[in-house]
């Protein structure tokens, strides 16, 4: 069984290749999915940040509410 290929390389190169290859684009997609949690991270604090203001400007008022 012939596992040369005509570059003189055998298929385990290949298979060694096609897995550096495909971790490359695991570890960019990885990177890019990072950048965007990060991003989301920090306009649900920005929006939280500005909710406790305005609580603090205007707390809620809890006339007319019935308890129980």
């Amino acid at each position: 069984m012939d596992t040369m290929e005509p570059h003189g390389r055998g298929m385990a190169a290949d298979t060694a290749e096609q897995r550096i290859k495909r971790a490359e684009l695991a570890l960019q997609r990885t990177e890019e999915m990072l950048a965007e949690n990060l991003a989301l991270r920090n306009r649900i604090r920005t929006a939280v940040e500005a909710a406790d203001r305005l609580v603090k400007i205007d707390p809620p008022s809890f006339e007319g509410r019935r308890a129980g």
